[in-house]
């Protein structure tokens, strides 16, 4: 029995449009439908176009994620020329891409979720006064800080990337930029300034400490620092229970270089782990306002439903591989590549503590990875190759961004962009129902939540939402 319906949205603090809607039940969230009400029609923008314009064009889907995007459509070129970055070019473009994702997880922590815990609902809690002077939206010490350090971090892309967002220097043979060795000096001196900010606010402690945490009990043992503030109210609100997943995770691999990837790409299911099976996708419409049938992307096409029928609700299509919906993200990362925490977060049911808590994780271990990564540049080496393209032909570029699991599929005839997909990874997490009426990740971890009396917008159902860190423009490229 229904005993009422809520459509929650929009959203603040969330890129671009997003409606949830809400059937209560028993106090409690009985089914969920994600909407995502925006229709943006990049996939038809390229067809027809020179390949090369992906590379300018992508980056316009967002402007916070474009790095993803640039190293998506870059990787897509490069398999249709037969050409791979030189290894100097693939260091430095997983460097650039690795700032950006930082950044983002950074946002997301002090801007976007943890504000909410900042609200007078809170205000009986302990943990509510600290966390009011470190989050309140705009005022918040702590946010105030996390901004700085962000745009001191950001000088690296200045250095190596030319401009934020939407760069040119990552193209499909390596980098457009020859750091100096005084310019590496540079690098490691902002990568120094934003340890520092680390280790003062968000982890109070050596990064390394919080990267060497190997269980959620030693986790939500943590005291010091932002995290250790986070990791307090977590405890006493149960984010734990909040938001559970299904225990499906894929990551096409962050950081691909030419000795494998820094972070591993692979399909976490069942408690196994394997390859993810790339050809096993399908692009589901059948809830989506998109005509035609289920497809994989290398053969998909983007023809919207203008008369919107009734039996769907969102522009999102549905991704699948091989029939079950995915969620991907720093969780699903940190899982596949095997670091001991983020398993036992997902085995303690995947929810709102674990995904955000995974982005800290991943924070640390990024920036112990940015360190190596600047550590080995060779400013006397080739940073980039050249090759022709083709009249024809196809290429596939799988990328993480920091939302998770990003795809790019081309297809060029006769010179010229014949059909350009893009799977995001909020397509992946906000995707509607498929034809068998499975629901999308976010669907599935919103029903339980908790509506309290009165609560239109209720409060646990913006903590899950936010949880997976949505990025609604990607949603509907």
């Amino acid at each position: 029995m229904t005993d009422a319906r809520l459509v929650v949205g929009p959203f603040n603090r969330v890129e671009g449009d997003l409606e949830v809607h809400l059937d209560v039940a028993d106090s409690a969230v009985a089914s969920a439908r994600v909407n995502a009400p925006l229709y943006r029609g990049f996939e038809r923008m390229l067809e027809g176009r020179d390949p090369r314009d992906a590379l300018t064009i992508t980056p316009r889907i967002c402007g916070i994620c474009s790095i993803s995007q640039s190293a998506a459509a870059a990787r897509a070129l490069g398999a249709a020329q037969g050409l791979d970055p030189t290894p100097q070019g693939a260091r430095v473009a997983a460097l650039i891409h690795a700032v950006e994702n930082t950044c983002d997880h950074l946002t997301h922590f002090y801007l976007f979720f943890m504000p909410d815990f900042a609200r007078p609902v809170y205000g009986a809690h302990a943990w509510h006064g600290p966390v009011v002077e470190r989050f309140t939206a705009t005022q918040g010490s702590g946010a105030r800080n996390a901004v700085t350090a962000r745009a001191k971090l950001m000088h690296i892309l200045g250095l190596l990337a030319g401009k934020w967002p939407h760069t040119l220097a990552v193209q499909p043979g390596g980098v457009t930029r020859r750091p100096s060795a005084a310019e590496r000096a540079r690098i490691r001196s902002d990568l120094r300034g934003f340890r520092r900010f680390l280790e003062r606010d968000l982890f109070g402690a050596p990064v390394e400490d919080f990267a060497a945490l190997a269980s959620q009990d030693a986790a939500l043992g943590w005291a010091q620092g932002d995290a250790g503030l986070f990791l307090r109210l977590a405890a006493d609100l149960d984010l734990t229970a909040l938001g559970q997943g299904g225990g499906r995770y894929l990551s096409f691999g962050a950081y691909p270089m030419a000795d494998g990837h820094a972070f591993a790409p692979g399909l976490w299911q069942n408690g196994k782990l394997r390859p993810p099976d790339t050809e096993a996708i399908l692009e589901d419409v059948s809830h989506a306002w998109m005509l035609g049938a289920a497809t994989h992307p290398s053969r998909g096409q983007t023809e919207p439903d203008l008369d919107m029928r009734d039996t769907a609700y969102s522009w999102c299509k549905a991704p699948r591989m091989g029939g079950r919906p995915l969620e991907c993200g720093a969780l699903a990362r940190q899982v596949i590549d095997g670091h001991p925490l983020a398993h036992d977060l997902a085995a303690q049911g995947g929810g709102v503590l674990a995904r955000v808590a995974a982005r800290l994780l991943e924070i640390a271990r990024t920036q112990i990875l940015m360190e190596e990564l600047t550590q080995g540049i060779d400013p006397a080496a080739s940073f980039m190759q050249r090759a022709d393209l083709p009249r024809d032909g196809q290429g596939v570029g799988l990328v993480e961004a920091a939302r998770g699991a990003l795809g790019h599929w081309l297809r060029i005839e006769d010179g010229r962009i014949a059909s350009y997909q893009i799977i995001a990874p909020t397509t992946w997490n906000f995707s509607p129902r498929d034809a068998a009426g499975t629901p999308g990740p976010l669907e599935a971890a919103l029903v339980g939540a908790p509506v309290a009396a009165g609560e239109d917008t209720p409060i646990a159902v913006q903590h899950i939402v936010r949880s997976f860190d949505p990025c609604m423009v990607c949603t509907v490229h």
